[in-house]
């Protein structure tokens, strides 16, 4: 019988708790810690963090000298498919907040995912994606953010600012001329939509497969600068 063993556990900065790295059979899951929310991701389901990645970069890839922003490596899934879609001559940026996940990246969870961060295009920053935002105007052109559960924090209270409209606004500014935001969430949120409005954007709710074609769906807004 399968059951949860516990690997690591990783300090979110700020007081914002931890999470940890469970194995389950040939699976990894991550949870926070305490068992509020359940499981926040694991590497058997993670078709919308494929397509979080895979519609931007799709649109994009012709560009030459691509540079997209990923907001959360979470298990490298969405950094993964965002190479996988790019070429050669791409730059993939990734802020993750938490230093425990990138070195489980670097370590048990990178082969699940195909190591991306051994892609030359890669780099994995140990940062605050709204600090990155506000210092890289027209820096991007394509940005991808799961950096919690969705619009309303779970993770971590300080989220909150990004999917706020002054968050929503510097994507905007980020962003070079027909750029690209794309915004993972568990469920639907009518009055971020109506946010991603007022920041400037033309967006569309796109529901998701965790896995597969079946199962339970998520959301992504797939958003452009207006």
């Amino acid at each position: 019988m399968k059951r949860f063993v516990l690997l690591d556990t990783a300090p979110i900065p700020n007081n914002g708790g931890a999470l940890c790295l469970f194995e389950y059979g040939e699976d990894f899951v991550i949870k926070l810690e305490g068992g509020k929310g359940g499981q926040l991701m694991n590497t058997r389901m993670h078709g919308s963090e494929d397509a979080l990645a895979a519609i931007p970069c799709k649109r994009i890839a012709a560009r030459a000298g691509a540079r997209v922003l990923i907001g959360g490596l979470g298990m490298g899934f969405t950094l993964a498919s965002a190479l996988q879609h790019l070429g050669a001559d791409a730059e993939v940026q990734v802020a993750e907040l938490v230093p425990g996940v990138i070195e489980w990246n670097r370590g048990p969870l990178g082969a699940k995912a195909g190591n991306p961060l051994q892609d030359p295009r890669a780099r994995v920053l140990n940062e605050d994606v709204a600090k990155i935002l506000q210092a890289e105007p027209r820096g991007f052109d394509a940005i991808m953010l799961d950096v919690d559960n969705g619009p309303e924090g779970l993770t971590h209270s300080a989220n909150n600012w990004l999917y706020s409209l002054d968050g929503l606004s510097a994507c905007a500014r980020a962003l070079r001329p027909r750029g690209m935001l794309t915004v993972w969430s568990a469920s639907a949120d009518r009055q971020f939509s109506n946010r991603l409005a007022k920041a400037g954007f033309k967006a569309e709710e796109v529901q998701v497969f965790a896995h597969g074609n079946r199962g339970a769906r998520h959301t992504i807004w797939v958003c452009e600068l207006k």
